[in-house]
């Protein structure tokens, strides 16, 4: 089964709001009128994209070593996940997806982190539930995430549908600002180009992981000049 497929049928799975899903049927045109907006406001637009220069970046793991995007790239190309949180179970099992592509990342020469908002302690959370072997970064007030042109604020009606179900991202994230990324990934060469982009505002919609294999394969590749 594919990744996509996975997050096809937990969404089929949530709307129906069978056990052991109890959300109300209300939430689900609030949650798709804000997707929406998000797509038809053309916030993917201002993401990098493939050929663009990569912002270098120095974020905290889960155990406080701070993570130099440079020293990654010495090393050779760099997979670059962005994702919402612990509390996302769509990004939870992209994360899965990408811990199973990874031993194709490491024999193609890349190294691979993720990248959310959430606090060191959740980004802890998320490596052990998700049983990952590759850094979960956190990148305070999504810093990171809008110099690669992925965050966005939500907006108020969405705001007071999370306060409402519980899910107070200012306590997850240890900010205020209620913004998130948009899902997104990057494959960066040694030389800080972008290779691969893929920004989606529709949180449900992932790629494959090994979709990012031929991209890896080229920023690995030596330019002879």
């Amino acid at each position: 089964m594919t990744l996509q497929d996975r997050l096809d049928a937990f969404k089929a799975d949530f709307k129906s709001g069978k056990p052991p899903f109890s959300a109300p049927a209300h939430i689900h045109p609030i949650m798709a009128r804000a997707t929406a907006e998000l797509i038809a406001g053309g916030a993917a637009s201002s993401a990098l994209k493939a050929g663009d220069k990569a912002p270098d970046f120095t974020l905290a793991a889960p155990d406080g070593v701070l993570v130099l995007s440079t020293r990654l790239l010495a090393r050779g190309p760099l997979v670059v996940s962005f994702y919402r949180g612990v509390w996302c179970p769509y990004c939870n099992m992209e994360l899965e997806a990408l811990q199973a592509a990874l031993p194709d990342f490491a024999a193609a020469g890349a190294s691979l982190v993720a990248i959310s908002p959430q606090t060191r302690a959740n980004s802890r959370k998320s490596a052990r539930e998700n049983g990952l072997g590759f850094p979960i970064l956190s990148d305070t007030h999504n810093d990171v995430a809008a110099a690669f042109g992925v965050r966005f604020a939500l907006p108020d009606y969405l705001v007071d549908l999370y306060k409402a179900l519980g899910n107070q991202l200012p306590s997850f994230n240890g900010d205020e600002s209620w913004t998130l990324p948009m899902p997104s990934r990057f494959v960066i060469g040694s030389d800080g180009i972008i290779t691969y982009a893929e920004v989606n505002p529709d949180y449900t919609r992932r790629p494959e992981p090994r979709d990012m294999l031929p991209a890896i394969r080229r920023a690995s590749t030596p330019v002879l000049v």
